[in-house]
């Protein structure tokens, strides 16, 4: 349930557009236990890309069609990382993972598949039971990964002909923004969430993208300690983005 919305001007770099800002009421944390999230959300019925991309600067983010932000009452756990893949190489680990997936194939397409849906069912079901996104269904599907007024990418990754991993993406004009990634579970051990990291580097790079956005990194939480393994890195703070100082 949102407050009350406030008005807001913000402008791209041809276009200046208010849009409405509210306020949820807190909720428990789906991350952090004891911990109460607020977010700040944006439900505008059509929100330019490059718009989006400024808010993205800033550290909102999207699921589905509404935009968000974390204003939790007592935690800033939430910090908007992305990497700048001209600057990214991959490291020793990464190089690895490249190497034992040469076998497989991929490619970009705009097209939303049953096998796309079929494979993140399987997925949901078998690593995340514990998770807000359990049971999966076709509508709480479509309703986190689509947005009408931002088509995604899907970035799919194949064995031959069989569907192993797909990354959820959308495509901005001076970055890419990474929504959501899945895979077959009984392939774990070929580091598939790392491969489709990897290959959002190098699309971003073809693409010449300044940016890869990888969402919000939480320290605290031990399933999101993978985002800082993509270095250099840059973490938002309250003086703007910022280079990680120390390589954990």
């Amino acid at each position: 349930m949102l407050g009350s919305l406030v008005r807001c001007p913000l402008s791209s770099r041809n276009q200046h557009q208010s849009i409405a800002i509210g306020i949820s009421q807190p909720f428990p944390c789906s991350y952090l236990e004891d911990q109460q999230e607020q977010l700040l959300v944006i439900q505008e019925e059509r929100i330019d890309a490059r718009l989006f991309e400024r808010l993205l600067t800033v550290g909102f983010r999207r699921s589905g069609a509404a935009i968000y932000k974390p204003r939790c009452p007592r935690c800033s756990a939430c910090q908007p990382i992305r990497i700048p893949v001209k600057q990214f190489t991959p490291s020793k680990r990464q190089k690895r993972t490249l190497a034992h997936n040469r076998d497989l194939t991929w490619r970009i397409t705009s097209t939303q598949t049953a096998e796309q849906y079929a494979l993140y069912e399987r997925y949901i079901k078998q690593r995340h039971r514990d998770g807000p996104m359990y049971p999966p269904s076709r509508e709480q599907y479509q309703q986190f990964l689509f947005c009408h007024w931002l088509p995604p990418s899907f970035i799919e990754v194949y064995q031959g002909n069989k569907l192993l991993a797909v990354a959820v993406t959308d495509r901005l004009p001076n970055s890419l923004s990474a929504i959501y990634s899945y895979f077959d579970p009984d392939e774990s051990h070929r580091s598939l969430g790392a491969l489709l990291i990897l290959l959002q580097c190098r699309l971003a790079k073809l693409q010449e993208k300044e940016f890869l956005y990888l969402g919000y990194q939480i320290d605290a939480t031990r399933k999101m300690s993978y985002k800082r393994l993509y270095r250099p890195y840059q973490i938002l703070t309250p003086h703007g983005w910022e280079y990680c100082q120390v390589c954990e």
